[in-house]
């Protein structure tokens, strides 16, 4: 059997199950959430990556005409995984924001958004490449990264132990029997994780690209799949 087939009967096959897929890092269990946010059940905290809000406006300002919905469309799915799993923080990973004058561009209904999803609850605001002068008056607190025990949050990977990261949007592959699925994902090999980017518009890096080399050991982790109803646990060499 090729690794392509394999992969493939391998997604098939979580997907029958219906299964959820859990993360470990360092020891300590997370849940991997549909959405792409990840959920630290005995802290209540909830960690999302790259929201890149207001990149639509973004382009349209440099004559790239997108619909001008994906801010909206990320807020309230952001609400929805607030809402089913009752944080008591959110840590977002940096690059929250496009650019670094998208807040200037956000909605009155938008910003109310954002004020809304913090309240009752801790909510930190990670620095990233984007949005490296985070506003002020969007609430919350800030920081260039965040250390609870042995876990960092940071927006761009370094390889090192216990680290939470964003930045590169991976994405994973599955191939075989004439046909291919690109989704976004996780990367986790149990000493440190990537996460998948949150925003509507954001695009992905291929697992199989170079820049993960510098953190993890050759293709030695795994790739947790967002598919259409679960999350899929499925080697990274199975992947392409």
């Amino acid at each position: 059997m090729t690794a392509e087939a394999q992969c493939d009967n391998e997604f098939e096959a979580a997907a029958l199950s219906g299964r959820t897929s859990a993360i470990s890092i360092l020891g300590i269990d997370f849940t991997a959430d549909l959405s792409g946010a990840l959920y630290w059940d005995d802290a209540r905290l909830l960690v999302v990556s790259d929201l890149h809000l207001e990149k639509g406006s973004s382009f349209a300002e440099r004559g790239v005409l997108l619909p001008p919905y994906d801010t909206p469309a990320t807020l309230m799915r952001l609400g929805e995984v607030i809402a089913r799993h009752n944080p008591r923080m959110v840590i977002a990973l940096g690059d929250s924001f496009h650019d670094r004058e998208a807040h200037a561009r956000l909605s009155q209904q938008d910003s109310d958004v954002i004020t809304a999803l913090q309240a009752g609850r801790d909510c930190v605001w990670i620095s990233g490449n984007h949005d490296p002068e985070l506003p002020r008056d969007i609430g919350g607190v800030f920081a260039e990264e965040l250390a609870i025990g042995s876990v960092v949050f940071r927006h761009e990977p370094t390889g090192a132990l216990g680290e939470i990261a964003g930045h590169l949007h991976p994405k994973a592959r599955v191939s075989g029997r004439g046909r291919s699925i690109e989704r976004r994902c996780f990367a986790s090999d149990g000493e440190r994780a990537v996460m998948p980017a949150f925003g509507a518009y954001t695009g992905g890096l291929s697992i199989r690209d170079a820049a993960f080399d510098a953190i993890f050991r050759a293709l030695d982790f795994t790739a947790h799949v967002l598919g259409d109803r679960s999350v899929h646990a499925i080697s990274a060499a199975r992947c392409s």
